[in-house]
């Protein structure tokens, strides 16, 4: 039997950085005795929890909830109205007050209006396009802070690979290690997505899959609005044929195992198996992380307030996930990027679509979320991350993006959008930046997608600078852009 030493290739065994790969710890570490992955994905992520960001950061999320708008929603008919301008401009909605004085959103977000003192609007996101006018390339640059080598003209990349560069959670979850027996990163309930293109940007790329997601995609099409009723989570349950002391015993075996194996036990000392496999054994017998899917354990009035529908629902079961400690919840839009009905790809029927089925999808979730957080005092630590990929051409009917668009529809907008943030010492009441008349461009304080990362990170007290080794052993940075202080009180 060949021994080898898992580790980084390339890194001194010194290293305090050193790493490991689900691989190395499948090769040396028996897991098929116990037969769980979660004992190898625990041990791969606790031989990196000892990395170190240089910076302090403003450090006070100990999660975040992003309710990642995939299709790219239109800012005009949601958080930044324009009323002075030409017809085919102004939005159909009308625009109201909100709690904060002078900031006002469109008749489609009443419920947000009544919250928006606990956030910051961003109304001066912005990048230049550069191959990045389409969803799945916007998407990519968004969760991970790079941009791709290869784009089609139309903006769509190839699957994921394992040389991607890291979805932030990933990082997040790597740099900073749970303590206790619980997922540390969720992403529900769909994949990310354009057309055939699925999950891009959305995996732990050269990380390793040990910092993947645990993805939670129920069964069911992206109009099944009951399709959270049906969430399993049946590799957290344990199997009805091995109750407990069965499932001690298989450990006690494989220790036995180990012990008559005195090679690997010299050639994994170091990485603490035991103690990594008790904690995968941990998170499915103390039955914390099922517990939280548990959605029927909610009130009902609660369950109404987020709303009936898949969004609603998902962003109840993350408030439940980060409140359990999950450190990481990403919240897809249930729909396809590029599609119909209530996508926010609206190149048709942006009227209809946007007042009958997304916007007050939105509107009752993400402001019962927000709300919610800072009754139970989870806002505090919780960082809450509303955004799409771009915005929405400021006028109707134009094409962008090589798209047809009717007059009641809007195409791809890079160069102005918004975003929300909340809770974990972001400013609150405030808007950051400004719009200039009709919505096209920043006037004040333009935010780049990857400057809105640097932000995250560092409210992890995570310096956005910090080193990540690629698939190549190449030094990376996290993001290469620096934090907006201006959005931390």
């Amino acid at each position: 039997m060949m021994i080898r030493v898992p580790g980084v290739p390339g890194k001194d065994l010194c290293d305090a950085s050193l790493n490991i790969t689900r691989r190395d710890v499948l090769r040396v570490g028996g897991s098929g005795v116990l037969g769980l992955s979660l004992g190898a994905m625990l041990q791969a992520q606790a031989a990196a929890g000892d990395l170190r960001s240089r910076g302090s950061g403003r450090g006070k999320a100990r999660s975040i909830i992003l309710c990642y708008l995939q299709g790219g929603p239109s800012h005009l008919d949601l958080w930044d109205p324009k009323t002075d301008v030409p017809d085919n401009v102004r939005s159909v909605f009308q625009p109201i007050d909100t709690v904060v004085p002078g900031v006002q959103v469109t008749e489609l977000l009443p419920k947000l209006a009544r919250v928006l003192d606990k956030t910051t609007l961003i109304r001066s996101m912005s990048y230049t396009p550069n191959g990045l006018f389409n969803h799945t390339a916007a998407i990519y640059q968004m969760m991970t802070g790079y941009t791709t080598d290869k784009v089609s003209p139309s903006g769509q990349l190839e699957p994921p690979s394992p040389k991607d560069f890291p979805n932030f959670g990933s990082n997040i979850i790597r740099l900073k290690p749970l303590s206790e027996p619980m997922l540390p990163f969720v992403m529900l309930p769909r994949p990310l997505q354009e057309s055939n293109v699925v999950g891009k940007g959305g995996t732990a790329g050269f990380l390793g899959r040990a910092w993947d997601p645990y993805y939670l995609f129920p069964p069911g099409d992206d109009m099944d609005m009951q399709k959270m009723e049906r969430v399993s989570v049946a590799d957290l349950e344990m199997r009805a044929d091995v109750y407990g002391g069965r499932m001690q015993r298989r450990a006690r075996l494989r220790d036995i195992i180990n012990r008559s194996m005195p090679e690997v036990d010299r050639a994994v000392r170091d990485y603490n198996l035991d103690e990594y496999y008790s904690q995968a054994l941990n998170l499915i017998a103390s039955g914390r992380a099922r517990d939280a899917f548990a959605l029927e354990q909610e009130p009902r009035d609660i369950r109404d307030r987020y709303g009936r529908n898949t969004f609603g629902q998902s962003c109840l079961l993350a408030r439940r996930l980060v409140e359990a400690g999950t450190r990481v919840v990403e919240v897809i839009w249930p729909k396809v990027a590029n599609s119909d009905n209530h996508s926010w790809d609206v190149h048709t029927g942006l009227s209809g679509r946007m007042k009958n089925q997304s916007a007050p999808m939105l509107d009752a979730g993400l402001s019962t979320l927000i709300a919610d957080l800072d009754e139970r005092g989870l806002l505090e630590e919780t960082l809450v991350v509303a955004v799409g990929e771009f915005g929405r051409s400021p006028q109707r009917g134009v094409s962008t993006s090589g798209n047809g668009n009717s007059d009641d529809g809007r195409d791809h907008w890079p160069y102005c959008y918004t975003a929300l943030l909340a809770g974990a010492g972001i400013r609150r009441g405030y808007v950051h930046g400004r719009s200039d008349q009709t919505a096209s461009a920043p006037l004040e304080d333009p935010v780049h997608p990857g400057e809105l990362l640097a932000t995250i990170y560092e409210s992890f007290g995570i310096a956005p600078d910090t080193i990540v080794y690629n698939h190549l052993n190449q030094p990376r940075e996290l993001v290469k852009a620096d934090a907006v202080s201006a959005l931390f009180a």
